[in-house]
């Protein structure tokens, strides 16, 4: 499902840069933002306690500015590097972030992967290999790139920063909440792409040529992303940010799919060998769980001022209800 909802940001953007000629990614981004503020941050101000806007601003609004800088770049740079280098060298240095993604979970949130998530992430790899070798063959990679240097540079910093952001992601939804990581990005992501959108798009917001096609155009872009924000904590709730990232490879190949009625692709065979690879390698990633570095917590009661004979006396009743608690 997260995978549909890139799909669809996909779709409505090529369909705003080939038709309509409106190439404005910061614009769109900020609209994603300001959903996310009006919804979730506005939430968080309506909590109480230690969960209250004013209070996380106050403990911790440098670490949430650190990531919405990350997160908005990361959208900028990827887009940005479509101008710059080909379709092929983006599908393929995209997939950078998933090695760092791992990196970072192993350093900062101390997962221990097995051999068996090792090949899982291999054969996605080669899955995105199988389907970059079908756009060749159908004649997709038309593009030569004015710069092709320049490009593949962006595209590895918005696959590090995406990396960066999804590992928070990961960290904030398990260890705090699903609201205040989507409140403080649209917050921040709110500021910082507005910022930048008036630096580096004035101009090309302002030639836009607007109709009901195009506004309805920008609406689908932003509920799709809107969903994809929304949701995809939840997925990484019970999984991981690197089993999120394996599983939405297969969203360029249902743009594909969707590609051959609404933009003429060509279709090969090769795109529903990849799906399957890059699905054999999700599903052999999920089927066994990762295990994490740090101790688990110990059965024994801690010393408090209750004093000794206190603990003695509650350690002694533990084994005196597990008898019972076994029956």
């Amino acid at each position: 499902m997260l995978s549909l909802c890139i799909c669809g940001t996909a779709i409505t953007s090529q369909y705003l840069a080939e038709i309509y000629r409106v190439n404005t990614p910061m614009l769109q981004s900020f609209i994603n933002y300001c959903l996310l503020l009006l919804f979730y941050t506005v939430m968080l101000a309506f909590q109480s306690g230690s969960d209250n806007l004013l209070h996380i601003l106050k403990r911790k609004w440098w670490k949430y500015v650190l990531l919405g800088l990350a997160d908005v770049e990361a959208n900028y740079l990827i887009v940005r590097a479509y101008q710059y280098t080909t379709l092929t060298s983006v599908q393929l240095l995209d997939c950078f972030g998933i090695p760092v993604l791992m990196a970072l979970s192993w350093f900062v949130l101390y997962a221990r992967y097995r051999v068996i998530h090792l090949i899982a992430v291999a054969v996605c790899l080669l899955g995105v290999g199988t389907m970059v070798g079908a756009d060749i063959l159908a004649g997709r990679e038309d593009n030569s790139g004015s710069d092709v240097l320049i490009g593949d540079i962006l595209v590895l910093l918005g696959a590090s920063l995406y990396a960066v952001s999804n590992v928070c992601e990961e960290y904030i939804v398990k260890k705090l909440s699903r609201q205040e990581f989507l409140g403080m990005v649209g917050l921040f992501g709110t500021i910082i792409s507005g910022i930048q959108l008036s630096i580096v798009e004035c101009k090309d917001i302002a030639s836009i040529q607007w109709d009901w096609k195009i506004a309805l155009l920008f609406v689908a872009f932003a509920l799709c992303m809107f969903c994809l924000y929304s949701f995809m904590p939840l997925v990484i709730q019970v999984t991981s940010a690197t089993s999120v990232n394996l599983g939405i490879l297969t969203a360029d190949l249902y743009s594909l799919f969707f590609g051959l009625f609404l933009f003429g692709y060509k279709f090969s065979g090769l795109y529903l060998l990849s799906f399957t690879v890059i699905m054999v390698g999700f599903v052999l990633y999920c089927s066994t769980p990762t295990r994490t570095a740090e101790p688990a917590e110990s059965s024994v009661p801690p010393i408090t001022s209750i004093g000794i004979d206190n603990l003695g006396l509650k350690l002694e009743e533990n084994l005196q209800e597990t008898p019972s608690a076994a029956l």
